[in-house]
């Protein structure tokens, strides 16, 4: 008797199944019906919510200010790769003052001062935690200074962590090797910055960065592709305070002499800059070939060169 009562189950959710799957909306016919974000049916045409499922997947309480949401909140930060420990450890807080908010006497200070400062140094347990913090402290500052998003500077110690793991951090700095993480992280995830800029911030020289970057990259398998010299034409035009229609003309020459080949062997910085020189001439908000260099970090030999190698591919001489 077990055989047949659970064949009728089965068959009654296939039915089931089947009846969802030929749901239609009753105010157009159409069978669009989608689940939403809020775990409603709604009809994908009309918009008409048929079923309502809703699910609060927030928390129980409810707060009406930061200090209210801070005080009732049970969890920490999130997990991050910027931090050695991923930001699991405990912190004591630099405020003398108890739970109630009341100052700490004398002799508690001393103590929680003593207590910071063995809670500082046991955050590292040895000398790899501790190159490791120093590594991920300089990223940090480096992504501060040339001013690239949170996403850059935890894709930055990704990579390094694995370059740690790979044991390619053998022989070489460890500055060099965090510069070199960072700007493979720029260039991962589309953030125009210059081998020149990520040097301008770093404590190490360029030809050791692009040395140290091209080893890991190939070690490590990064794919990459080459740096498109459109990505420099927003920063570069909005640093020499040119017009959207400059922008778009630079864009344009761009795409013109890469399609020519001008673009194979060429610094994408350089290109961009020129390209930023010849159009500001064509839209008349011309910019001297000095302040174009200053801004894009290139000599004025690379504008002048590139300059004219662009001007032919448009046709204009």
């Amino acid at each position: 008797m077990e055989r047949p009562s659970r064949q009728r189950q089965q068959e009654r959710e296939t039915e089931k199944e089947s009846d969802e799957e030929t749901l239609s909306c009753p105010e157009c016919d159409s069978t669009e019906i989608v689940t939403d974000a809020d775990q409603e049916l709604v009809c994908e045409d009309c918009g008409l919510v048929l079923d309502e499922r809703n699910i609060d997947r927030g928390p129980e309480w409810r707060a009406f200010n930061h200090s209210e949401r801070q005080s009732k909140s049970r969890v920490g930060a999130p997990i991050t790769e910027t931090m050695h420990d991923k930001g699991l450890t405990t912190t004591i807080d630099w405020k003398d003052k108890d739970a109630y908010g009341r100052s700490l006497s004398s002799e508690k200070r001393s103590q929680m001062h003593r207590l910071r400062k063995w809670q500082e140094r046991i955050r590292t347990k040895d000398a790899g935690e501790r190159n490791l913090q120093f590594a991920l402290s300089e990223i940090d500052r480096m992504a501060s200074a040339l001013g690239v998003p949170r996403s850059v500077r935890e894709v930055a110690s990704v990579i390094y962590r694995r370059a740690l793991n790979e044991d390619l951090i053998r022989g070489r700095s460890i500055e060099g090797v965090s510069t070199a993480a960072l700007y493979a992280a720029c260039r991962q995830e589309g953030i125009p910055r210059s081998l020149d800029e990520v040097a301008d911030v770093s404590r190490v020289p360029q030809k050791e960065i692009g040395r140290t970057y091209r080893y890991i990259s190939q070690e490590l398998g990064l794919e990459l592709k080459p740096v498109d010299p459109k990505q420099f034409v927003p920063r570069f035009a909005s640093s020499l305070e040119l017009s959207e229609e400059v922008q778009s003309k630079a864009t344009e020459i761009i795409d013109v002499s890469a399609e020519q080949g001008l673009l194979s062997g060429k610094s994408p910085t350089g290109f961009a800059a020129a390209a930023i020189y010849a159009a500001s001439l064509l839209c008349n908000e011309k910019k001297t070939q000095r302040e174009v260099a200053d801004v894009a970090q290139v000599t004025e030999v690379t504008i002048r060169n590139r300059y004219q190698e662009q001007i032919e591919a448009m046709g204009f001489r």
